[in-house]
């Protein structure tokens, strides 16, 4: 079956100043690799829709959610932290990006598509359930893994995090929830600093020094994410696709190359193709550096193929 690719050319317009590196060029330079690698003919391309206020509630606290609709500007900006803020196309932007993570879920889980990656910013992992934080508003993750569980009556989902920074939000929204998993391998000690590592159910908290390389960071999803996986037999997938590892990536020292997340996609997939009918719902997290983030995402997508 085809991998989808769901997006929305409104994502380009939320912007956080000049110079912040949570950029709408990030979304540009993954459809230009789509192009340039051909595989804009071989997925299917869809176009988000933006999800229900009331569907909010699913991973956010009511309040925290008028917070943000009150206070979307109409013009200038309103700053929430000193990384993230928003001007007035912000909340049509996250809503499209926590939308198209729920229109993920249904196109996987009504056998249209085998899988989806869902290529929209702002991006969402850092979200609490009552927090905006890290450029991140609505933890769209979190979101479709919540309303796949409840609306298909799924028994067990895993979310599973290679961003460089831990998603805090993630844990934050489903730590206390049944029938989760959550798997998460980020450099430590390095934003958002306060996360206790965790090699037990259903948190799965692996930290990375600065000098991780391709070997190790693989080695790390094999004594702790795999095992866990393979226990929980998750009936899907959702993965918060973070590409600011990379070694062009100045945001972090770490230093993967594209093949680690083509590989480490692999891996997520022969899960899923065990234990899930292969359904897996992707979302775009991180990555800064243009160039290697278009080449990254192209790598997971063909992991998601199984080129």
């Amino acid at each position: 079956m085809t991998v989808g690719i769901i997006s929305h050319h409104q994502c380009l317009a939320h912007q956080m100043g000049e110079h912040h590196p949570e950029a709408p060029e990030r979304l540009n330079a993954i459809q230009d690799q789509l192009i340039r690698s051909g595989l804009d003919y071989v997925v299917k391309q869809y176009q988000a829709k933006a999800i229900d206020k009331t569907r909010l509630y699913l991973a956010h606290d009511k309040d925290y959610v008028e917070y943000i609709f009150a206070n979307a500007p109409s013009e200038g900006d309103f700053q929430i932290d000193a990384d993230t803020s928003m001007c007035p196309a912000t909340l049509n932007a996250a809503l499209l990006s926590a939308g198209a993570a729920i229109d993920a879920v249904d196109l996987v889980m009504n056998k249209e598509i085998s899988s989806a990656f869902c290529v929209t910013r702002p991006p969402g992992h850092h979200a609490e359930h009552d927090k905006a934080m890290g450029f991140c508003f609505f933890n769209n993750i979190a979101l479709a893994a919540i309303y796949a569980k409840t609306h298909y009556k799924l028994k067990r989902v895993a979310i599973v995090d290679f961003d460089v920074h831990h998603g805090n939000g993630t844990e934050d929204i489903i730590k206390n929830r049944k029938g989760f998993l959550f798997c998460s391998t980020y450099q430590y000690p390095f934003y958002p600093f306060e996360i206790q590592a965790s090699n037990k159910a259903p948190i799965i908290n692996t930290p990375l020094d600065a000098t991780t390389k391709s070997a190790d960071f693989r080695q790390a999803i094999l004594d702790d994410w795999l095992p866990a996986l393979h226990k929980f037999k998750p009936e899907m997938i959702f993965i918060s696709a973070g590409f600011d590892a990379h070694i062009e990536d100045e945001m972090s020292q770490l230093s993967l190359i594209d093949e680690d997340y083509r590989w480490v996609t692999e891996q997520l997939k022969q899960i899923a193709d065990s234990y899930g009918h292969g359904r897996i719902v992707s979302v775009l997290e991180g990555g800064y550096a243009l160039n290697a983030l278009g080449r990254s995402a192209v790598a997971h997508i063909n992991g998601l193929i199984g080129y």
